[in-house]
């Protein structure tokens, strides 16, 4: 009976959420081999930028003299600075290929799989350029935010070092999707805020440094990837649950690395271009795919004519996904960057799989015979289906029905996995890093055996010199990898700096006043003016001859605060509440009034950033449509003298739809239900 391909399976690492404001990582000073290749990153990449400025001093001092013995000294050290970077990189290369180190522990007898290891950044201070902008565009006290600061930075910090399951994906996520709102909140577009974000390059180590937010949300989605893979190759993949995990990480992993691609076009590091992305996107479907292979194995194979046949062709599958992912990696643009170990892993389980599928098949023809009780025409079917076109143009039925010919193909299809595998031994040595992967030469070499004993089992002397060349195997496969862009991409967090106000009004894209302190009064039971929209509140249908349009209020403007209460947040009846004791002395409310902002031009971007996420609107510059919708209005006044002058000239703009009754029975205007008046605001569920 034909050995059982060797289970494999998935550990769920996920640990407890802390309940607290937001996810931690963890610990970097954990001495776990993850963190330790982590610190070792770090370390490098500070080195590999210290030997670049080194070299970009020689090369400018290169240029700028003319004298011969300067010059050749600074040759000799520019050599020295090239040589010591090649050293660098090349230990980069290596913690790259240290896949070891990310697989489950227990499983003894898997194929490794690949991983990203995280991108590394530097810390930034938000603090004075946030605390500035705020006291400039919002004209409050920056001072006061700085609790809501440092645990923006905790929480950037944290992403630095996620941990491996779905809470530290959670947390990148959260980081993520507070970017939006930062970058709507202080990163305006024709100014610069000063804020620069480093990060290396996860291939080579080269730094890359921008004021741009594009960068800081296309790494973060990188890193969300890399945890993915991290999270995949880390299940126990000798358990039918793990290898589940396994696969919908290699599947997400590809999703948000295809959402990278799609949505940052032009990012300047090179481990996140497209050509490098689109590899990364084939590497992840060929994993999942090994993985989806492994399930069906898991069981073990049954040496059934069928079942046989049907793993050649998910084996030749595998196979085929893993020579994809090698020739992506040889071309010119990438070859030069990506691990030398990946590309030669890529091939040697291309070589690998493509053996087990002749295996299989010499199996089912050498080791069955078709007998009287057997489905003939179901036979010949699965048989035809297997290749492109039968050996020596015999028909199906007749290999089926003849027993030399079934052995002589079978022979073919195992002289073909016992080359196979052997070219897989081969390719293996080439490389020192995977020859360091003891269980993976211990696979090969199994599955070397194993061919090479049956190919002996079944060899006669005088058929030595009768082989024929067998046929390449048809790929198929029952569940074929899909890529899957999770949900946790964007996910629902509280916004950081709500204080501020909605982040429809008061979004960087606005200008307004600074606050102006504006007194209403009572005159006749009346305040002036009607109340629209929802938080904040606009003025509407302001009377020039009120107290309060002589202490400079003006229509349009947005009620911020009502006496010592923030009104930012509070919609017309809440405002009304504060509003309905207004006694003879007044009470002092503060507005702001929005400038034009059409005149502002967008700077010239290093990174483009480009659909799929999220536009914020103002809320002024959206035209309102009679047939749109109808927001909550209420009125404050009730002097119909007044009400007839809200009306002059307002049936052009289509501002107000409906008139609130003339009728008067002497209550005060605060308790009488009031009439629903249009606004042009725009929904914040926008964003």
């Amino acid at each position: 009976m034909t050995e059982a391909i060797i289970p494999n399976g998935c550990s769920q690492g996920s640990g407890a959420a802390e309940d607290s404001y937001f996810k931690k990582g963890c610990n970097p000073l954990a001495q776990t081999g993850r963190s330790k290749l982590q610190n070792q990153r770090a370390s490098l990449n500070q080195q590999i930028i210290k030997q670049m400025r080194m070299r970009a001093g020689a090369e400018n001092l290169l240029k700028a003299t003319s004298n011969n013995k300067v010059r050749d000294m600074v040759m000799l050290e520019l050599s020295y600075v090239n040589s010591d970077l090649q050293l660098l990189m090349e230990q980069l290369e290596g913690l790259n290929s240290s896949v070891e180190v990310y697989q489950n522990v227990q499983g003894t007898a898997i194929i490794p799989l690949i991983p990203l290891g995280l991108k590394e950044t530097k810390d930034v201070d938000f603090s004075v350029p946030f605390k500035d902008f705020i006291l400039e565009h919002y004209s409050e006290d920056g001072a006061n935010y700085q609790d809501e600061i440092d645990d923006l930075m905790d929480l950037r910090k944290a992403c630095r070092t996620p941990s491996r399951n779905d809470a530290g994906i959670e947390l990148l996520a959260n980081y993520f999707t507070q970017l939006s709102l930062l970058e709507s909140r202080f990163f305006s577009p024709n100014r610069q805020m000063g804020i620069f974000f480093t990060w290396y390059d996860s291939f080579t180590g080269v730094p890359v440094c921008q004021q741009n937010m594009s960068l800081e949300k296309a790494s973060i989605l990188f890193n969300m990837a890399a945890l993915y893979t991290q999270i995949g190759t880390r299940s126990d993949r000798q358990t039918s649950s793990g290898l589940e995990e396994s696969i919908t990480a290699f599947q997400r992993s590809a999703g948000v690395l295809s959402h990278l691609k799609e949505t940052f076009t032009h990012t300047p590091s090179y481990d996140m271009s497209p050509a490098m992305l689109s590899m990364l996107v084939k590497m992840m479907f060929a994993q999942a795919q090994e993985c989806l292979f492994e399930k069906l194995a898991l069981p073990g194979i049954r040496n059934e004519f069928f079942s046989l046949l049907k793993m050649a062709q998910e084996a030749a599958m595998v196979g085929e996904m893993y020579e994809q992912v090698h020739q992506s990696m040889i071309q010119t643009p990438i070859k030069d960057n990506v691990p030398f170990f990946w590309s030669i892993m890529a091939q040697v389980k291309t070589h690998h799989y493509r053996s087990l599928a002749h295996y299989f098949v010499s199996t089912a023809l050498l080791d069955h015979q078709l007998n009287p009780s057997d489905d003939e025409d179901k036979q010949e079917k699965a048989l035809s289906q297997l290749y492109d076109a039968m050996p020596d143009g015999r028909s199906p039925l007749d290999v089926l029905r003849h027993k030399d010919e079934r052995r002589r193909i079978g022979k073919a299809h195992l002289q073909r996995a016992v080359v196979g595998q052997e070219e897989a031994l081969r390719i293996q040595g080439l490389c020192r890093d995977l020859r360091k992967l003891s269980v993976l030469n211990d696979i090969l070499q199994a599955s070397h055996k194993r061919s090479l004993a049956k190919f002996e089992q079944k060899d006669k002397e005088d058929e030595f010199t009768d082989y024929m060349e067998a046929p390449d195997i048809i790929s198929k496969t029952e569940q074929k990898a899909e890529m899957e862009v999770p949900a946790s991409i964007k996910v629902k967090v509280k916004d950081l700096f709500h204080r501020l106000g909605p982040l429809s009004v008061f979004s960087a894209k606005q200008r307004w006043t600074a606050p102006r302190t504006v007194r209403l009064k009572v005159e006749d039971r009346d305040l002036g003016f009607t109340l629209k929209g929802d938080a904040p509140v606009q003025i509407q249908s302001l009377d020039p001859l009120c107290h309060a349009a002589a202490d400079g209020l003006k229509e349009g403007d947005y009620v911020v605060a009502v006496g010592d209460a923030d009104s930012k947040w509070m919609g017309v009846s809440d405002v009304m509440k504060l509003l309905k004791d207004v006694d003879e002395e007044g009470i002092d409310i503060q507005v702001v009034s929005m400038l034009d902002s059409s005149s502002q031009t967008m700077p010239a971007k290093s990174a483009t950033y480009s659909g799929a996420l999220p536009k914020t609107y103002s809320m002024i510059c959206l035209a309102f449509n009679d047939d749109d919708k109808h927001p909550k209005a209420r009125h404050v006044t009730k002097k119909l003298s007044f009400l007839s002058w809200g009306l002059k000239n307002k049936h052009k703009s289509a501002s107000t739809l409906s008139l609130p009754t003339t009728d008067y029975n002497g209550a005060l205007p605060f308790h009488k239900p009031c009439p629903t008046f249009p606004s042009s605001y725009n929904d914040s569920s926008l964003y």
